[in-house]
């Protein structure tokens, strides 16, 4: 299919077959061609100025015009020669500095060479991509977050991993590509079904989606109080071979009475053997369009029947999975208030282990830190943001980049103990009875003595 990237159109068949970081070049058609390697002829000795303080962006340094270039490309000629027409064409490229001339030969590369460069898809390449894009679509996660979420989280080959999420799959993804395909993964997801939009473009293997189950959130409550239906699986749908019987058999019934009103209508006369072949026909035309949409919706019913089976087939594996409350951690990053999210999913997850919950808000997160200390079974809770800052690093010119990120969002982390609900509400009453002013007042009156 046609790609459109970067103000770039191309087709990807001419790189099947090629390694990861394969370069290629766009030529006429949109077709891609492996870039050959050619020695770059702006290396040789330039002359630079010593800075920039003379250099004014008037719009008149280039005598080459729009039209110009279009002329140059309409004839043929590649995207490096128009960037060498373009420096031989400004009249302040010599006077610029060395740094300033690479940066201006860098930016029109980048113009006018149409070049492309095929990567393997990551977790680093897909973050940075979808927060630069369309950070919208994973509620303003951004890169160093998820990464702090994957630590925190303890995520590793071999865990069984609670997953809920509502960043287009692409936490989900990040935990599949740690834990490289050992262990399990139950998706929480809200609606209808998951949405793992990033997830498919990881393009991971089959191996990995095996042990990837998936469960509603509107049916945990009904599972924690235990009404969750457990109904015996319905028979495995039958084989296509009895339907097919039944068809032949309807065909062979309908191919006999044809034949039957063929040799009924050799017996009459020329003149109406036309007529009654005409009609028989359009009756032969409107049984094969019936039985054509017949056997389409056989089908189509059969197909929704085998999906039905192998979702709810699914569905019971994942609730046999939640029912052991052995997780081995959670990690929750959606758009929901994650509160009830938390207090809910915690009940599946084995003691001293991790969870991590992401919101891009403080104020839930602190609301949630509230609950679970007044709850108890959590110890070592940590609010916390991430401060990020790019740094450009080239010889002789390392520095801050003089734009960053406003915020990354707030992660709320810790870790699971048995929770001994007798002792702790016990332990809450007497706490109650010992919250007294009287000991503040003492305090007081000792320092006016």
């Amino acid at each position: 299919r046609k790609i459109i990237f970067e103000k770039q159109w191309f087709y990807l068949d001419n790189a099947i077959g090629h390694i990861y970081g394969t370069t290629f070049e766009v030529t006429s058609g949109g077709n891609l061609q492996p870039k050959q390697e050619v020695e770059d002829t702006t290396t040789e000795t330039k002359e630079a100025g010593t800075d920039n303080r003379n250099i004014v962006d008037d719009g008149k340094s280039q005598k080459l015009t729009h039209d110009d270039i279009k002329a140059l490309k309409d004839k043929g000629i590649k995207g490096q020669e128009i960037v060498q027409q373009l420096i031989e064409n400004s009249t302040t490229f010599r006077d610029k500095t060395e740094f300033a001339q690479d940066k201006y030969i860098k930016k029109k590369k980048k113009k006018y060479e149409a070049v492309i460069t095929i990567v393997k898809p990551s977790t680093r390449i897909l973050s940075t991509m979808y927060y630069a894009r369309e950070p919208g679509k994973i509620n303003h996660l951004r890169y160093d977050t998820l990464a702090q979420m994957l630590t925190l989280g303890n995520i590793r080959a071999g865990n069984k991993m609670i997953v809920m999420e509502t960043c287009a799959g692409l936490v989900l993804g990040a935990v599949m590509e740690r834990m490289g395909g050992y262990g399990s993964i139950i998706q929480m997801y809200p609606g209808g079904g998951p949405v793992r939009a990033a997830t498919s473009c990881f393009g991971f293997p089959k191996l990995f989606f095996d042990n990837l189950h998936e469960f509603p959130l509107s049916k945990v409550d009904s599972l924690l109080s235990g009404t969750f239906s457990t109904e015996t699986l319905p028979s495995e749908p039958e084989d296509n071979a009895l339907v097919e019987e039944e068809s032949n058999g309807l065909t062979g019934k309908k191919q006999a009475s044809l034949q039957e009103t063929e040799e009924d209508t050799n017996t009459e006369t020329a003149m109406e053997i036309n007529e009654t072949e005409e009609q028989e026909t359009t009756d032969i035309d409107a049984e094969n369009v019936e039985f054509k949409e017949n056997k389409e919706k056989e089908n189509r019913e059969n197909v929704r029947e085998k999906k039905q089976w192998e979702r709810r087939k699914k569905l019971i594996e994942a609730a046999a999975l939640l029912r052991e409350k052995n997780a081995d951690g959670l990690i929750v990053a959606s758009k929901f208030h994650p509160t009830p999210l938390l207090l809910t999913l915690l009940e599946f997850v084995a003691p001293s282990r991790p969870f991590v919950v992401y919101c891009l808000y403080k104020e839930p997160l602190l609301e949630c830190y509230t609950k679970l200390r007044e709850r108890g079974g959590v110890i070592n809770l940590k609010l916390s943001e991430t401060w990020l800052r790019n740094y450009q690093v080239l010889p002789d010119r390392s520095h801050p980049k003089l734009t960053m990120s406003g915020g990354g969002g707030y992660l709320l982390s810790g870790i699971t103990v048995v929770l001994d609900k007798g002792k702790t509400d016990a332990s809450n009453l007497e706490a109650l009875k010992m919250e007294e002013p009287s000991s503040k007042r003492c305090k007081v009156q000792d320092l006016h003595c």
